[in-house]
Order: C-alpha cells, then structure tokens, then sequence
C-alpha cells in the first residue's frame, strides 16, 4: 500500500519538541534585553526649546547643581529652574543670542519653558530626591557626569531591577556630603568598609519591599 504521508513527517514531533521551545526561549530573551528599559531609555537624549549645555554650566564655569535645582536636598523632586534664574545672568549674559529667543519671550510673556524632561519615572513609583541626598547619593549615581555632558541624556535604565540592586547593597553608591554634588567622583578602593560604615552611621535601611517605591 502506497504511504498516505511523505517520510519526512516522522521527524515532525522531534522538530517541534526542540524548536518550539527554543524559538520561546529566543523570542523571550530578544524581548527581556530589547524591550527593557536598559535599551530603550539609557541613552535618551531630546532636543531642548534651548540648547542648554550642562558642561558650559556645570562643568566649565562650576555653577552648582543646587543653583538651578533648588530644593532638591528637601523636596521629593528636583525642581526645573524658572525662567527667572536662568534670566539672573542671561539679562545680560548672550542677550543677543538668537538661540535664547524662547528664553527671552517665556520672560516677557510670563509663561514657563517648556523643557522636556529626560530621566522620568512611571507615575505608579514613588521616588524622593531629598531622601537619597540625605542618605549620601550622589547626583551621578543615578544621572552621569551631567557636567560633561553638552545636551543632557539619560544615563541608567532607572528601572525597577535597577534600582533594586542598589537599594539591596547601597554601600557602593554612598559618598561624603561634599562630594554629593561631584559628577566625576569614583569610589575608592576601599568603598566596600567606607559604605558599610557611612551606612551604620546614617542609618540607612533602603527598602526592598513593594511598598517602598509603590504607594
């Protein structure tokens, strides 16, 4: 009696038994790595209303990250300057710059600049600026050496597992307080025993419970 079906389907379940499962395994890694905050935010890095440069700033002339961010060491948020602080130098300072024109007419107008924010957390976690100051974080820790940065861009995922892996050992992210403001500060050779010892004397007991980051 002729063969209803060619040979080839008896090797059928065998092709599906190791492909199906290895296309899952593929296809869940492409979207684990791909699709993760670690490819699509890090590195994020829009076009300003103005070419505001952070290096100029904060690296060349040293204006310190308070100046603009006012507040930040006592509020949840590190506040966007308003355009009167940016007008304190530029009243007089590139007054005739075109590229300062929105500055210019946001002062004129009364309306603030529409600044476009870059390293943003989802609305569901809860976040607060002056708590990680005032356990020793530092601003790079998070956002980079912002003081050599022309156009400010998104360093760190900022995602969950992200931030989990610090608050589980934080000793690696503690500095002095007056290195908090430090962009290119590296740990020192010793930064395991200084953490350790920074972290028994703050207080510090980050926490890696749900409730922590979503209130």
């Amino acid at each position: 009696m002729a063969q209803i079906f060619p040979k080839w389907l008896n090797k059928l379940p065998l092709v599906l038994g190791v492909g199906v499962p290895a296309f899952l395994i593929l296809a869940t890694a492409f979207v684990w790595y791909y699709f993760s905050p670690k490819y699509t935010d890090a590195g994020y890095s829009p076009v300003q209303p103005v070419p505001f440069s952070h290096k100029l700033h904060a690296g060349d002339m040293q204006i310190s990250c308070y100046y603009c961010h006012a507040q930040v060491e006592v509020s949840k948020v590190a506040t966007v300057p308003p355009t009167r602080v940016c007008m304190n130098c530029h009243r007089v300072v590139g007054a005739d710059k075109p590229t300062l024109d929105p500055l210019r007419a946001s002062a004129k107008n009364d309306r603030p600049m529409r600044w476009v924010q870059v390293d943003a957390l989802p609305g569901f976690a809860y976040f607060d600026h002056s708590a990680h100051i005032k356990a020793g974080v530092g601003c790079s820790t998070c956002h980079g050496d912002v003081a050599s940065m022309e156009r400010i861009r998104q360093v760190e995922p900022l995602s969950m597992h992200w931030c989990l892996d610090c608050h589980r050992n934080p000793v690696m992210a503690l500095r002095p307080y007056d290195q908090i403001t430090n962009t290119t500060w590296t740990p020192p050779a010793d930064q395991a025993k200084v953490g350790a010892k920074l972290m028994a004397e703050r207080h510090i007991a980050p926490p890696v419970d749900c409730s922590g980051c979503h209130r």
